[in-house]
């Protein structure tokens, strides 16, 4: 489990609920274990130097429930900045016009949270999350962020 990290407040089109992760303990042993049902929108590792997409991911038991996404930055230059937003599809091919959500843009590593209720959308089936990368200054005009986007159920 990963520690040491600064919050940073979400904000979106769609309510946000109180953020709350759901920790399963499993006590099949004499030992409790911790397991999160952590999957990914972005995968851990992704290099962003232009705008781009990740791939449909399909909602299967998370649909029409709360979930929990953590845009976690793991690596970024100076004077750059990172916008992430979250779409919705119930067929994978039409995203509509309009974001379910934006992450705050950032400029630096760590972790913004944010928690998305979809239970008013039950019609979403898959999710997609884009990105734009802006780059400012001196230096290599090329943006360079590492990052991941991560969900799991709210357990709400």
């Amino acid at each position: 489990m990963r520690a040491n990290f600064a919050f940073r407040k979400p904000y979106g089109t769609m309510q946000i609920l109180a953020l709350k992760l759901r920790i399963r303990e499993s006590s099949m042993t004499q030992s409790s274990t911790t397991e999160l049902a952590l999957q990914y929108l972005v995968a851990e590792g992704t290099v962003a130097e232009t705008n781009g997409h990740g791939s449909a991911f399909a909602l299967a038991s998370l649909a029409g429930q709360t979930v929990v996404l953590a845009l976690r930055i793991t690596a970024a230059l100076e004077q750059e900045s990172l916008h992430v937003s979250l779409w919705g599809s119930p067929d994978a091919q039409n995203w509509g016009t309009v974001a379910l959500f934006w992450f705050p843009q950032v400029f630096e590593v760590g972790i913004t949270p944010a928690a998305v209720d979809l239970r008013s959308r039950p019609e979403l089936k898959f999710l997609q999350a884009r990105w734009e990368v802006n780059r400012w200054g001196r230096g290599n005009p090329r943006p360079h962020f590492e990052f991941s986007l991560e969900i799991q159920p709210a357990g709400i």
